[in-house]
């Protein structure tokens, strides 16, 4: 089938889709059935390539960064940036930036993908880069424990043909060194020592060590390329080659400081010999850098911010209960099981949700609202009021929370339909614009 045939299917169905209110992978979906290999063959007329971003965490916010960073060095960057990481989603976003005739402008791609359907990309596409973030507990369901998700990782860093970025700091990352190919370089992102409380690695989270890859906390096999040398409130300086630089990021929260450090290392891994990146530019360019939508993404409701939390495993929870500010902040809860959530809510029982005692939470909302309302009893944090249906409990926790800034934490198809909620009481982009 000729590409104008597949563009003009994959606009009509994604027209459709947006008419009936959602489903931005679902072209993708259509196309792949088609034109099998139309992803992997739009890709190869990149002239720098490829870069993969996957990992447990930050999948989005680190490759909205490093889109962030090249661009600002003049390059034409194509990402999926609707943040749909599965081949289709890739797939979908394709359809969206190549002309009528299948050509697509632009000199890299960025993509984030799900670290088990990586290995569905990596079969058609081999990335020139790629950017390995962190393994966690996460979805277990899907992924099986969490020595697979490694090993799923290990797979992409094999089909990598240049260079691989790995996380100093996290063991079961750094581990995977030892499996590249000899040809393929290896470069390091990671944090201060001082800093690593800040960071614990899913071992410090179940309070166990594995003889076998350590703990976070043990000395690095190698210096790191980026290393986060400190962060203070969104303020973070970054050493890159001896030198030190400091930025004021745009997004809250330390797990974004470090987010910025796989960022700036994947950026740098990918520079062209023949156009070397600035990293004085590099560094303005992180700090322009906006939140992705729904993690840490905040819209103006009455003159009051109401921000978006993404949660959906117990390290970022955590860290996202960190960021909260003050005890006028109202707490939103939102808790859905669908396949893209991840159907296995056990993973909640490993929050530490203590922290929340004296503010209290104003709304648990989701498919499991109920669920998330017992588990808050048992750390005697009280909840308000609970109310499964979404649009109900965002219209009540809206209302009730009235001249207050608001958080609302929600997993990945809670936050999609909160955001779509959300137009009913502001401006709202749409993914993808």
């Amino acid at each position: 089938m000729s590409n104008p045939v597949v563009v003009a299917i994959g606009r009509l169905t994604q027209a459709v889709a947006r008419l009936r209110g959602g489903g931005s992978a679902l072209p993708g979906y259509v196309v792949e059935k088609i034109a099998p290999h139309f992803m992997d063959q739009t890709l190869s007329q990149l002239p720098q390539g490829v870069i993969l971003v996957s990992g447990t965490n930050g999948k989005t916010t680190t490759t909205k960064m490093i889109v962030g960073l090249l661009a600002a060095q003049g390059l034409r960057v194509f990402s999926n940036k609707t943040g749909s990481n599965f081949t289709r989603g890739v797939v979908a976003s394709l359809i969206d930036e190549v002309d009528w005739r299948g050509d697509l402008a632009a000199d890299i791609a960025v993509l984030e993908l799900d670290e088990a359907h990586a290995l569905h990309f990596i079969d058609k596409v081999r990335p020139r880069v790629s950017v390995l973030l962190n393994v966690m507990r996460d979805q277990l369901d899907r992924f099986g424990e969490i020595d697979t998700t490694a090993q799923l990782l290990t797979k992409v860093a094999q089909a990598t043909t240049e260079t691989v970025v790995l996380n100093r700091d996290d063991p079961r990352v750094r581990a995977i060194a030892d499996q590249v190919a000899p040809e393929t370089k290896v470069r390091y992102f990671g944090y201060a020592r001082r800093l690593a409380e800040l960071f614990p690695d899913d071992d410090s989270l179940h309070e166990s060590r594995d003889a076998r890859t350590g703990s976070a906390l043990a000395v690095p096999a190698a210096p790191a390329d980026v290393q986060l040398t400190e962060v203070t409130g969104q303020q973070a300086v970054y050493t890159i080659d001896d030198e030190r630089y400091t930025v004021d990021l745009q997004l809250s929260g330390v797990h974004n400081a470090l987010n910025g450090a796989a960022a700036l290392a994947g950026a740098r891994a990918a520079a062209n010999p023949a156009n070397p990146l600035r990293t004085a530019g590099l560094i303005a360019a992180l700090g322009q850098v906006k939140a992705a939508f729904g993690r840490g993404e905040t819209f103006d409701v009455g003159g009051r911010p109401v921000r978006f939390s993404l949660v959906k495993n117990p390290s970022g929870f955590r860290s996202s209960l960190r960021s909260l500010g003050g005890v006028d902040e109202a707490v939103m809860i939102a808790i859905n099981d669908d396949y893209a959530d991840g159907r296995d809510m056990s993973w909640l029982w490993d929050v530490d949700f203590s922290t929340l005692r004296d503010r209290g939470v104003s709304m648990v909302s989701g498919v499991r609202a109920w669920d998330m309302a017992l588990r808050l009893q048992y750390d005697l944090v009280a909840a308000d009021r609970v109310e499964p249906a979404l649009s109900a409990g965002l219209e009540g926790f809206l209302a009730e929370s009235s001249g207050h800034p608001a958080r609302i934490f929600c997993t990945y198809t809670a936050m999609l339909q909160l955001r779509r909620e959300m137009a009913r009481y502001t401006t709202v982009t749409r993914i993808g614009e």
